[in-house]
C-alpha cells in the first residue's frame, strides 16, 4: 500500500451481516395500521364506550410495561409499541359492554404476567393478549359471555348455533361481513379485518401459510364435522363469525409465539384450526379460537424441532460397529 493510502480498519462482527429495513417500532405500526379499521366499525356499531375501552385498555397494557421496568429498573422499552398492540388487541376481544375495570385486570395479566415475568418482547412463550382474554374467560365467565347490540343483550352467532336447529340466512352473512351482529368490539366485521390482513400481507409483515392453513382447516372440518351430524355444516358461516380472522391473521402469527420454519406456520395453522372446530362443535364453549391458538403456542418448541430444515451439506453419523 503507497504511503498516500490510509489503512481501513476491518471491522468483524456477529451476524446477521444483512439487515432488513423494518425495525420492531415499525412493524408494530404496520399491524396497529390495520387493525384500525375493525375498531372503526366496532365503535360505529357498539358506541363510544367501546372507544373508552379501548383507550383504556391500550392506556393500562402501556402503563403496567412502564411501571413494571421502572421497578425492575429495566429499559423502558414502550415506545416500541408492542404494549400499545397487546392493548389493541386485547380490547378487540372484549365482549363492549363490559365495565371499566375489567380490561385494566386483563392488561396486568397480559403485560406483566404474559410478558414481562418471562423477560419482555421476544422472550414470552404465549400470546399475552390472548392470555389475558383466557384469564377474564376463566375468572369472570359471565361478563365476559354477555353482549349486546343496539343495547339490547343478545347471543352471538356461535352461540346461537351452539343451541343447535339454526340455519344462517343470506342477512346473517351479509351481518357478519359488515359487523352487524353481537360480538367483541374488533372481531365483528370481516371486511374490516380482511382488509387489515392484506395490507400486513402486502408490506410482508406476515406470512400467508398460517392464516391460510388456519382458515382453509376450519372450513373443511365445519362442513365435515357439522353441529347437526356429519356434512351438515356451513363452513362459510363459521370463518365469517366469532374470532376466527381476528386471532388467524393477527394474533397466531405472532412472531415470538409462532414456529419459525415455513413447514412448522403449516403445522401451527393446521393444529389451531382442528382445536379450534372441536372447542366449537363438541366443547362446552361455543368459541375455541383463543384457546386453540394459546394451546398451539405451547407446542411450537416441539414444532420447530420436527420441523428444523436439514444443514446444507450434513449427513448423518454412521454407528461402526
Amino acid at each position: 500500500m503507497s504511503e498516500n493510502n490510509t489503512e481501513q480498519p476491518i471491522i468483524v462482527m456477529p451476524t446477521p451481516h444483512i439487515h432488513h429495513g423494518d425495525t420492531i417500532e415499525s412493524i408494530m405500526l404496520h399491524v396497529i395500521f390495520a387493525l384500525i379499521p375493525a375498531g372503526i366499525v366496532g365503535v360505529y356499531i357498539f358506541g363510544l364506550y367501546s372507544l373508552a375501552l379501548i383507550l383504556i385498555t391500550v392506556g393500562s397494557c402501556v402503563f403496567f410495561e412502564f411501571l413494571f421496568q421502572k421497578i425492575t429498573k429495566k429499559p423502558i422499552t414502550i415506545k416500541d409499541y408492542s404494549a400499545a398492540l397487546t392493548g389493541l388487541l386485547l380490547a378487540y376481544n372484549l365482549p363492549p359492554g363490559v365495565p371499566i375495570w375489567l380490561p385494566i385486570v386483563g392488561s396486568f395479566v397480559a403485560i406483566v404476567i404474559a410478558k414481562q415475568l418471562f423477560g419482555g418482547l421476544g422472550q414470552n412463550f404465549i400470546n399475552p393478549a390472548l392470555l389475558g382474554r383466557a384469564f377474564l374467560v376463566t375468572s369472570y365467565p359471565a361478563l365476559m359471555s354477555t353482549f349486546s347490540i343496539d343495547s339490547v343483550t343478545t347471543a352471538t352467532p356461535l352461540a346461537v348455533m351452539k343451541g343447535g336447529g339454526y340455519a344462517p340466512a343470506g342477512s346473517d352473512y351479509l351481518s357478519a361481513l359488515i359487523g352487524d351482529t353481537a360480538g367483541c368490539i374488533g372481531e365483528t366485521c370481516a371486511i374490516a379485518l380482511i382488509l387489515g390482513a392484506a395490507y400486513l400481507l402486502l408490506k410482508k409483515i406476515i406470512s400467508w401459510r398460517i392464516p391460510f392453513a388456519y382458515i382453509a382447516t376450519v372450513f373443511i372440518l365445519s362442513f365435515i364435522c357439522g353441529r347437526d351430524g356429519l356434512f351438515t355444516g356451513y363452513p362459510v358461516y363459521e370463518i365469517l363469525t366469532g374470532g376466527l380472522m381476528l386471532g388467524a391473521f393477527y394474533m397466531a402469527t405472532d412472531y415470538t409465539t409462532s414456529p419459525v420454519t415455513r413447514a412448522g406456520h403449516i403445522v401451527m395453522g393446521i393444529g389451531c384450526g382442528v382445536l379450534t372446530v372441536l372447542i366449537r362443535v363438541y366443547g362446552g364453549y361455543p368459541e375455541g379460537v383463543s384457546y386453540s391458538i394459546l394451546l398451539m403456542n405451547l407446542a411450537v418448541p416441539l414444532i420447530d424441532k420436527a420441523t428444523k430444515p436439514r444443514v446444507y451439506g450434513h449427513t448423518k453419523k454412521i454407528a461402526w460397529k
